[in-house]
């Protein structure tokens, strides 16, 4: 909720009430530069952040998403200026003559704020016996229902300026995430189209056989790196599985020929015996372990990182916190202060302790993020999946060669496993690569340093950074931002309007809310205990490859 203060100290309806309510009318339509339009509110109060672009889906450009952020802020602001004038000027417009006592003001901004009807609302204050919160021993113009339907709006109230606040982390995340995804999909078209290319440039008799196989095999990437339950070793050994029989046929015993299925399957299953390519395969395999293994877990944590912000946005928060919210937030309207903010140390207590399970995730989103940090650094050279990618085939080129260098021991070897091939003559089939292709295929090639992922990477990571503490000064930073009265402003107590809040404020997390005055906590929320222990399984995941690959190094 976005309360406003009141001048609480004169009696209502008075002439000095009337000329601040003007004062304040005058300083709101300056800000919003003379245009009092009131747009609309959300549709629902607890949807104000836009929803993350799908992973994959093609950005519109950075400046895009910057200015979206902003015009997101701009709105919400709006929205609140805009909502602070209506009341005012409706307060101004409904202000009465000096000792009339009425709960006309109350009626119509329940009736504007929770869409609420207003028959059964008091006109005048009463006593309010069956409330169980706005408990006060002056006439008040709540009802019990009026209660229940306030305790509602402050919980929503609460989880708005928590999408407001994460919204910003959010959105690095998620588009970060998508970005990184697309790269990916990029990355491994180019390196497929870089090793067609090899092909139909280099072996153009066994380019069209070989292409099924390469599209295999990069469909295989794409699947890994996205989190499927496939292996870079098996994938990899199929694809120098396949590829021997067509080396051999048309480049270490050629001919104008085609032997029979039967045979070329001989030759598949003898390729690891005979080692045709030499070591390359599993230079490869070691390769792509090393590098789609952290690309892997990178992308895996990016999207857990976007599942925290999206159970926090919209956490269950307890009775005894949706008490304390209707207390510090609604509270004051049953006496016609709508325009009181609480205290800061009272804001403190009620909001410390309603996020006091959210905070005991800070640790592990420092943790977390530190992680991420060390993984990022750690993805160059033979670790960096662009590296690797993009040379994939020249290890293939290399291979292939190898083979060929040393067709008459394969050939021996071959012969000796699989007998003399029965052949029948047929006309090899040509490549047929569309140059278009190849051109697009070679354009990643000349990309400057400034564009590769390892940079895009860092510029993320920089800026994730600054949100390591997030879930630990939340609370302070929704009370200094949004809900507290400025220090040295009359306030809102739980009670009653004072100069200054006299309770102890306790700090944040768990432990210290045994001596919160305002709100009780009691045991803990499995949600956030889930989630923290999906962030301590990724951070050790993260830090167990950071062990092997030291050792790796080491050997």
């Amino acid at each position: 909720m976005l309360s406003l203060r009141s001048p609480v100290s004169q009696p209502r309806g008075s002439k000095e009430k009337k000329e601040a309510l003007a004062g304040e009318a005058v300083v709101c339509a300056r800000s919003l530069g003379g245009r009092l339009r009131i747009p609309s509110p959300p549709a629902s109060s607890t949807h104000l952040t836009p929803a993350p672009p799908a992973q994959g889906a093609r950005e519109s450009g950075d400046h895009g998403w910057e200015g979206a952020t902003r015009t997101l802020r701009m709105d919400a602001r709006t929205w609140r200026l805009s909502w602070r004038c209506l009341l005012l000027l409706a307060l101004l417009g409904s202000t009465r003559s000096e000792g009339v006592e009425s709960c006309e003001e109350v009626r119509k901004l329940f009736q504007w704020r929770l869409g609420g009807a207003v028959k059964g609302l008091p006109f005048t204050p009463r006593a309010g016996p069956d409330l169980q919160v706005c408990v006060s021993k002056n006439p008040t113009c709540c009802t019990r229902k009026m209660e229940e339907r306030y305790q509602i709006a402050a919980r929503q109230d609460l989880q708005q300026v928590l999408q407001t606040s994460s919204s910003t982390l959010k959105l690095l995340i998620s588009r970060n995430a998508a970005a990184y995804q697309e790269t990916m999909e990029t990355l491994i078209r180019q390196a497929e189209n870089y090793t067609s290319i090899l092909f139909c440039n280099t072996y153009r008799n066994i380019a069209l056989e070989a292409a099924a196989s390469i599209q295999e095999f990069f469909t295989d990437v794409g699947l890994y790196l996205f989190g499927a339950d496939v292996n870079p070793e098996e994938f990899v050994n199929r694809f120098f599985d396949s590829l021997f029989p067509l080396v051999y046929n048309h480049l270490i015993n050629p001919g104008v020929t085609d032997s029979s299925l039967q045979y070329s399957e001989c030759i598949r299953m003898a390729r690891q015996d005979v080692s045709p390519f030499g070591n390359i395969p599993k230079r490869i395999i070691g390769q792509m372990g090393r590098s789609l293994l952290p690309s892997r877990t990178f992308l895996q944590a990016l999207n857990l990182g976007i599942e925290v912000i999206n159970t926090t946005d919209h956490m269950h928060f307890s009775k005894e916190c949706s008490r304390a919210l209707l207390r510090m937030q609604y509270c004051p309207h049953c006496q016609s202060l709508m325009l009181s903010k609480p205290c800061m140390g009272y804001c403190l207590n009620v909001v410390r302790g309603c996020l006091a399970h959210m905070t005991e995730l800070n640790p592990h989103w420092h943790a977390y993020i530190r992680s991420l940090e060390e993984l990022s650094d750690a993805m160059h050279g033979t670790y960096d999946v662009e590296h690797v990618l993009l040379n994939f085939h020249l290890l293939v080129n290399d291979a292939v060669l190898q083979a060929h260098l040393n067709g008459q021991k394969l050939l021996d070897q071959v012969s000796k496993i699989c007998g003399h091939p029965v052949r029948t003559a047929t006309q090899s089939p040509r490549c047929t690569f569309d140059p278009s292709k190849e051109k697009h295929g070679m354009k990643i090639s000349a990309r400057n340093g400034e564009e590769t992922l390892a940079n895009r990477r860092k510029e993320f990571i920089n800026s994730l950074r600054l949100h390591r503490s997030f879930y630990g000064g939340l609370a302070d930073q929704l009370c200094l931002t949004e809900l507290a009265a400025a220090e040295g402003r009359p306030c809102w107590n739980g009670e009653d309007i004072v100069k200054s809040y006299a309770q102890r404020v306790v700090g944040n997390g768990i432990k210290a809310q045994s001596g919160n005055p305002e709100v009780r906590i009691r045991g803990t929320d499995p949600v956030i205990n889930q989630i923290i222990d999906k962030l301590k399984h990724v951070i050790q995941f993260i830090q167990r490859q950071l062990i092997i690959r030291t050792e790796l190094m080491n050997l």
